[in-house]
């Protein structure tokens, strides 16, 4: 079996390392990479927990004939040039996993544009925590949501800014979840 471990996990910017420690359980990153070199075999076990690791499904580390790739044709620098990149690489497409929920952007407002998808990772109370400081979708009552940078946490209640300059501060206490702003998907 053919396996694109060493394309996908150049796309995410992982190093083996990151994917060895990733692995549940860990394994050494030499591991890895005899897995990536077809040096050890890759059982359907491996596949599955580096896929998990990588985040994504175990058949986007297979070779496909059918599978539509998108291939990498430059890199944009720092200074605004963009080039062609060092190795070939690829990019993966986004996958949604069991707790993903997203929100569309109807009008812009802080650094979110009309029409951007905003695609978040439900997170329970207990990792609220992680969230700090970064946007969030916080459900309220009625079938209401307020969004915007969690910048604190304290008894229960999240204090949220909203993402438009002026805004005044939100309080939200106990809320049962929280989603955690992981992707944004812009169309140009």
């Amino acid at each position: 079996m053919i396996t694109r471990i060493r394309e996908v996990r150049r796309a995410r910017n992982m190093t083996l390392d990151d994917v060895a420690r990733k692995c549940e359980p860990p394994t050494t990153p030499q591991t890895i990479g005899r897995l990536e070199t077809g040096m050890r075999t890759v059982s359907v076990g491996w596949l599955n927990r580096i896929a998990t690791a990588l985040g994504v499904e175990a058949s986007d580390l297979v070779e496909s004939p059918d599978r539509s790739e998108l291939h990498v044709a430059a890199v944009l620098g720092s200074n605004g040039t963009a080039t062609a990149p060092r190795r070939a690489g690829l990019v993966v497409p986004p996958k949604a996993g069991p707790t993903m929920v997203a929100m569309t952007v109807s009008a812009s407002v802080g650094d979110y544009r009309a029409g951007d998808e905003i695609w978040c990772e439900r997170i329970e109370p207990e990792d609220f925590g992680r969230a700090l400081n970064r946007d969030v979708l916080v459900p309220r009552p009625a079938g209401r949501f307020l969004f915007g940078r969690l910048i604190g946490r304290e008894d229960g209640k999240l204090h949220i800014l909203p993402p438009g300059a002026g805004g005044r501060q939100s309080v939200v206490a106990d809320p049962t979840w929280a989603a955690l702003a992981v992707k944004l998907v812009r169309s140009l």
